[in-house]
């Protein structure tokens, strides 16, 4: 299935514009509808508070909310104009998080920005990656913040351990990875066996995508002395990857919080964007 129907998540981030360039090049190459979702968080401050503040401030929060989201319309507009790609904008107000995850259950793909620590923005967005995999049943781009990525499936690594989350990443990247120069199908660790990667780690899974018109190639690696995530970030770079693809939380998000894991890793510390599934 080919991608026909894109959603973009748009804020004031000052990386907004590069997630933005990727969407539109994801959209001419599947001649597909692209949506800019734009949220601002809901103005509201009780009363017993609003009192003891000046109409003045208020107004200047507000202001500076309305600004922002004017100028981010305005840019996409344009973008979107000049590109030639059919779409359209929607604003919406609430917690960002949930409103690109409710927006998102009603398109093919959806690309986020990873979080800058660094950067400040009006409202809290640094949960959003996280919330839409989770929270939108649909394949998620997360889209790292310092990079410029003018290809996105030409050279791909798949973190690959036989999980279900795993099952579905693959499945929807395969719009993604049709006419990829190289792929790799990487799996850590592996266990042998029918209740494990099969008897050929990765083997089964190449099959698969080779039925689909994809080569891929497996590459098992033992390790014990590096994090999983970390693996998986040196591997994409040796393998010059433009393209990850990985399930999302194969363990409990508490679990990974607490004790870290593949997953948080590479929400913390990718180079490459990153297709997730949940």
């Amino acid at each position: 299935m080919a991608f026909k129907d894109l959603l973009v998540h748009l804020n004031s981030s000052k990386h907004c514009g590069t997630r933005v360039d990727l969407a539109l090049g994801l959209a001419q190459r599947f001649d597909a509808h692209l949506t800019g979702v734009y949220t601002t968080p809901e103005f509201y401050i009780p009363t017993y508070i609003a009192a003891e503040l000046p109409a003045d401030i208020l107004n200047a929060q507000r202001s500076l909310l309305e600004k922002g989201r004017d100028k981010a319309k305005a840019e996409f507009s344009e973008q979107m104009r000049k590109a030639a790609i059919k779409g359209e904008w929607r604003a919406l107000e609430g917690t960002p998080g949930e409103m690109v995850s409710m927006s998102a259950r009603y398109s093919d793909l959806v690309i986020v920005g990873q979080n800058d620590p660094d950067e400040v923005l009006p409202s809290v967005e640094a949960d959003v990656p996280e919330n839409v995999i989770m929270g939108s049943g649909r394949p998620t781009l997360v889209v790292p913040y310092a990079g410029k990525f003018p290809t996105v499936g030409e050279r791909v690594l798949i973190a690959w351990n036989a999980r279900p989350e795993a099952c579905r990443a693959v499945n929807d990247a395969v719009p993604l990875m049709a006419g990829a120069k190289k792929v790799t199908v990487l799996v850590i660790n592996p266990v042998s066996g029918t209740r494990g990667h099969g008897h050929i780690p990765g083997a089964d899974i190449a099959l698969h995508l080779a039925r689909h018109g994809i080569k891929a190639e497996a590459s098992e690696v033992h390790v014990e002395d590096i994090a999983v995530g970390d693996m998986i970030l040196s591997r994409a770079a040796d393998a010059s990857a433009d393209l990850i693809v990985m399930g999302a939380y194969g363990h409990t998000r508490l679990r990974e919080l607490i004790l870290g894991g593949a997953t948080r890793a590479l929400l913390n510390s990718m180079t490459v964007p990153v297709l997730m599934s949940h």
